[in-house]
């Protein structure tokens, strides 16, 4: 018969070290005052007897968890893998630890919130937004307060860190009529995403200002495979746009394969392409794709924040929006 394991306690470090129980507790607990020689003393007997301290009991009497609910749908695209590693490090950093929730929408959380009802976190963040009025309100009937990317709704328990997609999609438009293009095409994201939406409204508004009204869209799922059927979808319906602005780079490195191994054309000699992100896989030399910077450290930075502000100031702090200025990085899919 296993015995079960008998974690060492604070007792057994005390007896050991020859000092109070309570000494050993202020030893771990950050801010309190112990001397020197008995930290040494705690932290000696702690080592030899393999004690770590058990947080349960702190999360009983402060009705708090200490963690933090970061949800995630997959690092295939590596904005979404390095604002997780940014939001994971930033969240240690404040004594947060993080419990990842997995969801298998690729633009929104909306599907996995009564899961999240179920754990006690402190706080939810996402590089995935809310999308709907229903998935806040049920944020808010949790009482648990959420921060995430490019969300369209808010209320007092959930706020938004936005990029500035519009006004980085009128930049592109600007580029693609500054470098003689006359028809123009966009692959979109999901259904539904506001930040894809946003980013054809901004591209739509600048190029009617330029004089062109109309714009070719087809749905790629920000997926690689999604920018690269696009684009046969484009050659099937009449002729390949001069130039392609995708909604995100995974789209637009799959827009180039297709256009040049399966179609024959040249970029950016036949077709300007552009995307939005700035992943790194854009600045490889196969690629070199002009993008669109969304700042991901500074979302991050200012989602942190905002989150400290709702999680210290009660359930009327919600409702922030705050938006990053993007900048334009032009590679050769757009040379002269």
């Amino acid at each position: 018969m296993t015995q079960s394991r008998r974690y060492p306690s604070s007792t057994d470090v005390a007896r050991l070290a020859g000092v109070s129980q309570s000494a050993v507790s202020r030893t771990f607990s950050e801010g309190k005052s112990v001397s020197e020689d008995t930290r040494k003393k705690v932290l000696k007997a702690a080592k030899k007897l393999g004690y770590s301290p058990n947080f349960i009991p702190r999360i009983l009497l402060k009705n708090r968890s200490y963690f933090v609910a970061v949800v995630i749908s997959g690092t295939s695209n590596s904005f979404y893998a390095l604002a997780f590693e940014e939001f994971t490090k930033a969240l240690q950093k404040t004594g947060h630890q993080v419990l990842l929730i997995h969801t298998d929408s690729d633009h929104s959380l909306d599907g996995v919130l009564p899961r999240l009802a179920s754990y006690r976190v402190d706080a939810i963040v996402s590089a995935l937004p809310v999308l709907s009025e229903e998935a806040a309100q049920s944020l808010a009937q949790i009482n648990i307060p959420a921060i995430s990317f490019n969300t369209p709704v808010k209320n007092r328990w959930v706020a938004s860190v936005c990029a500035e997609s519009a006004g980085g999609a009128a930049v592109v438009a600007d580029l693609f009529v500054e470098r003689g293009a006359k028809s123009f095409g966009y692959i979109a994201g999901s259904a539904g995403s506001h930040a894809s939406n946003e980013r054809l409204r901004g591209y739509q508004a600048r190029l009617r200002r330029n004089g062109f009204s109309q714009v070719q869209k087809i749905d790629g799922d920000y997926h690689y495979d999604g920018g690269y059927e696009a684009v046969l979808s484009f050659n099937r319906i009449g002729p390949i746009p001069d130039a392609i602005f995708c909604g995100n780079d995974l789209m637009a490195l799959g827009a180039m394969d297709a256009l040049r191994h399966e179609l024959g054309l040249s970029v950016p000699s036949d077709v300007l392409v552009a995307g939005f992100d700035n992943v790194p896989e854009a600045s490889w030399k196969s690629y070199s794709l002009t993008t669109i910077v969304q700042d991901y450290p500074q979302m991050v930075a200012d989602a942190m924040e905002v989150l400290q502000f709702m999680m210290t100031s009660g359930n009327s702090a919600g409702g922030i929006l705050r938006t990053v200025p993007c900048k334009l990085i032009e590679r050769n899919s757009t040379a002269r």
